[in-house]
């Protein structure tokens, strides 16, 4: 078998594979007798037909079988034969079978050297969940707009009422709880910023394309999913998704950093996951763990 190897950037690399008519021979020889278990051939009972008339009836078949299987089985042998990492599946094209040998083309991004340091005991400042009794009026004052009250109407028990509680200072208490949960959920997202922007200043690393164009389309989905649930016709989708593509695009980018960040932690420390579990999650609790914290009010 022929295997070259093309150096495309930093990460890309483009494989050319040429397998020889034996190899080629031997799959296809393999593949028939698999149909010939089941072929239906007149004249012959199930599974008893001779393998030259299984070809000619299920020629179609028993080629795109046999490269559907020759194909990654060569493509495995080559890129452990080179010592390549590919960080994601291959782009395969070029596919020539010609005077039964094979010829076909491999793209792919190979795993980037991530280096990164000082990574365990980065400042993060917490912000305070308490929420003061003007966030709570405020909070309020949005309630009664919403019921279309107006601005003068009384707060009291009858309101509350209204609102599924038995008391004025009931529903008060509810909803400095609801506040404080909202708080201490939006102070974690902003922990987490605070530990991914400091990753970004202590790494180096190239940044595979291909696994941004996968997570690009993944948020693209996603963003016009939930347009179309807000009842967007499809050409102001298309106008927004347009408009927004460099944005969402940084959004992926500083997705896959985030994840090949967190991998090479969990490699340095042994952190593994068991089934069910999730390894950014884990990996972040490690880095929360080790942080120095700060509170601010």
């Amino acid at each position: 078998m022929k295997v070259s190897v093309k150096k495309i950037d930093a990460l890309r690399r483009e494989m050319h594979f040429e397998v020889p008519k034996d190899r080629v021979a031997k799959k296809l020889d393999e593949v028939l007798s698999e149909i010939t278990k089941h072929a239906k051939i007149p004249g012959f009972r199930k599974g008893k037909a001779p393998k030259n008339m299984v070809q000619t009836a299920h020629s179609s078949v028993a080629r795109e079988e046999m490269l559907k299987g020759l194909i990654p089985e060569v493509y495995q042998e080559g890129v452990k034969g080179e010592n390549l990492d590919p960080i994601d599946f291959p782009a395969i094209d070029q596919v020539e079978l010609n005077e039964g040998i094979l010829k076909f083309r491999a793209t792919f991004d190979v795993r980037p050297k991530v280096e990164i340091k000082d990574y365990k005991g980065i400042p993060v400042t917490k912000k305070t969940p308490e929420v003061s009794d003007e966030e709570i009026n405020k909070t309020i004052d949005y309630f009664k707009k919403g019921r279309g009250l107006d601005d003068k109407a009384e707060l009291d028990d009858a309101f509350a009422k209204s609102m599924g509680f038995p008391t004025l200072e009931d529903f008060k208490k509810a909803l400095k709880r609801n506040l404080e949960i909202d708080k201490e959920r939006q102070n974690r997202q902003e922990i987490e910023n605070q530990l991914v922007d400091e990753l970004f200043k202590k790494s180096k690393f190239d940044v595979p394309q291909s696994l941004v164009d996968r997570q690009l389309e993944g948020r693209l989905q996603e963003f016009h999913r939930r347009l179309k649930a807000y009842g967007a016709k499809d050409e102001d989708i298309a106008k927004k998704i347009e408009e927004s593509k460099k944005e969402i695009r940084e959004a992926a980018e500083k997705d896959v950093k985030v994840f090949l960040l967190l991998q090479k932690i969990a490699e340095l420390e042994n952190i593994s996951v068991e089934k069910g579990e999730n390894l950014a999650v884990k990996v972040m609790e490690f880095l929360l763990k080790e942080a120095k914290w700060e509170e601010k009010s």
